[in-house]
């Protein structure tokens, strides 16, 4: 203890000098290019003003010396709530505000014509806010960046490698195979081990189907996750990326240098985490997609084992969070559940596997899966980092300011959504639909997409249809569920909901 105290006015002193940032920050590659009919001519902002005001002319909450607006945060509920206070500084600040937490200041965003002039005015190679703990661990082990740190012409020259394989429709609707070959034992499990149509830790349980399909499509290979004897290697690589994803936001928070240079427990158990990350890669193979994109390209093999390990911490989790969600939103709502069952027994047979030719005729099914990444989006709000001086609505925004979008604040917006707490399918199928494109946006906005975006949606897809042909999912109770943000937006208790075999 003495010697903790001792080292309290190092602390003090680095604070003052280096740049805080929000502690569970989730890390994710979630800026995508919008679809070519959604990126039509810009219209006017509203929000937009004859003369750009200065970055100082910002509203925001109180900006104390030292702490910035941290102790405010606190007491709005911490910073498990803060997606919800930011909702409550847009409601009180407007679309845009400023907000700092110690030395880290930022900029948060939360109108659709915000984001579409950001969009239309990136360069070349958008910036991601600096992960600096993950990257001074790949400098420790002189391991290769990924995708989500990368920058620049390297960030360009090793998304390309992906892109063919990942974002291309046409490609990606090939995987289905793979996909249901692990949705046939996850639909399997779950009747084996529910009870009374009750699973316990229905999350982590997730967490397995969602990393056993991943791996899957990456390396063709199998871990065994579903199966009674779970596989050592792949338990120990989910149990290290919740490690990981613990320790790094407090590194955010408080400069990584400090941490390293006191070897501090946080930095120990942050650097075993990717020791035991990085031992879980596999060898490829020329028949997998990770072999394929290794002879295909001219990426080394630490590049791409690099690109690879980031691709399954960015999907695994947040795909099964985001089927946490939809389960839930199903089971509190079981009109659009039997609207859905009805469109899943229309057009796949009974005697087929679910397919993504099948997904291509199922709209009801894809506006379900919209409409719950609205109401209960995974990420409630991601960075960019300004790479160059730019006017946002009334406010001109100089270089290497960080963007906050809040996701979260937008899709809940009544502005933007009518009845926006309520779960309507139905509103993205209206004909006369005039949602703008850029209130909604799970996956980001921007050149820097989420590779992994178009396999996400055809995972969650054809799990929708798995779980919902073969089990009505019943809520247990009816009572509000508190969400709080650990990194991703979770539930505060187990999910109350069943599975009835149908």
């Amino acid at each position: 203890m003495r010697a903790q105290i001792q080292k309290v006015p190092q602390i003090v002193e680095l604070l003052k000098k280096k740049s805080v940032g929000l502690q569970h920050f989730k890390p994710t590659s979630s800026v995508c290019v919008l679809e070519g009919k959604d990126a039509a001519e810009a219209a006017p902002c509203p929000h937009a003003a004859f003369r750009a005001h200065s970055l100082d002319e910002i509203p925001g909450p109180t900006n104390w010396p030292l702490v910035g607006s941290l102790f405010e945060l606190l007491r709005k509920g911490g910073l498990t709530r803060q997606h919800e206070a930011l909702v409550d500084y847009h409601k009180k600040f407007g679309k845009i505000f400023r907000m700092k937490l110690g030395s880290f200041e930022s900029v948060h965003i939360g109108a659709p014509c915000l984001l579409e002039a950001l969009y239309r005015k990136e360069g070349n190679y958008p910036q991601r806010l600096e992960i600096k703990p993950w990257k001074a661990y790949r400098d420790l082990r002189d391991e290769a960046y990924g995708l989500l740190i990368l920058e620049g012409k390297d960030w360009q020259r090793v998304r390309s490698a992906f892109q063919q394989k990942l974002m291309k429709p046409t490609e990606v609707v090939k995987l289905d195979g793979k996909i249901n070959e692990v949705l046939v034992d996850f639909v399997g499990r779950i009747g084996n081990i529910s009870n009374n149509g009750k699973i316990e830790d229905l999350y982590f349980e997730l967490n397995k189907w969602s990393f056993e399909t991943i791996c899957l499509v990456l390396y063709g290979k199998r871990f065994g996750l579903l199966q009674e004897k779970v596989n050592e290697e792949a338990m120990n690589f989910i149990t290290a990326v919740k490690t990981m994803m613990s320790t790094f936001g407090m590194m955010m928070v408080t400069p990584v240098e400090l941490h390293k240079s006191l070897n501090t427990k946080t930095w120990q158990h942050h650097t075993a985490a990717w020791d035991r990350i990085f031992s879980t890669d596999s060898p490829a193979s020329p028949d997998d997609l990770i072999g394929d994109i290794l002879h295909q390209s001219s990426l080394s093999k630490k590049e791409l084992y690099a690109a690879i390990t980031e691709l399954q911490i960015g999907g695994v989790e947040t795909t099964a969070n985001s089927m946490l969600w939809v389960i839930f939103n199903l089971s509190r709502n079981p009109s659009a559940q039997r609207k859905l069952l009805q469109e899943i027994r229309e057009i796949v047979p009974p005697d087929q596997d679910p397919s993504g030719e099948h997904i291509k005729n199922m709209p009801y099914l894809k506006a379900c899966l919209k409409e719950s990444m609205r109401l209960s989006p995974s990420v409630p709000f991601t960075s960019r980092t300004l790479d160059k001086d730019t006017v946002l609505g009334d406010y001109a925004i100089p270089k290497g300011t960080v963007l906050m979008i809040n996701s979260h604040a937008l899709g809940s917006n009544e502005e933007y959504f009518d009845d926006g707490k309520q779960f309507k399918p139905e509103r993205w199928l209206r004909e006369n639909n005039t949602i703008n494109p850029f209130a909604h946006v799970p996956f980001g906005i921007g050149k820097r997409m989420c590779i992994g975006r178009r396999l996400a949606e055809l995972q969650l897809q054809l799990a929708m249809c798995w779980l919902v042909r073969d089990y009505e999912i019943v809520a247990t109770d009816n009572e509000p569920l508190d969400v709080i943000h650990s990194g991703l937006l979770v539930p505060n208790r187990e999910l109350p909901v069943a599975f009835i075999r149908r």
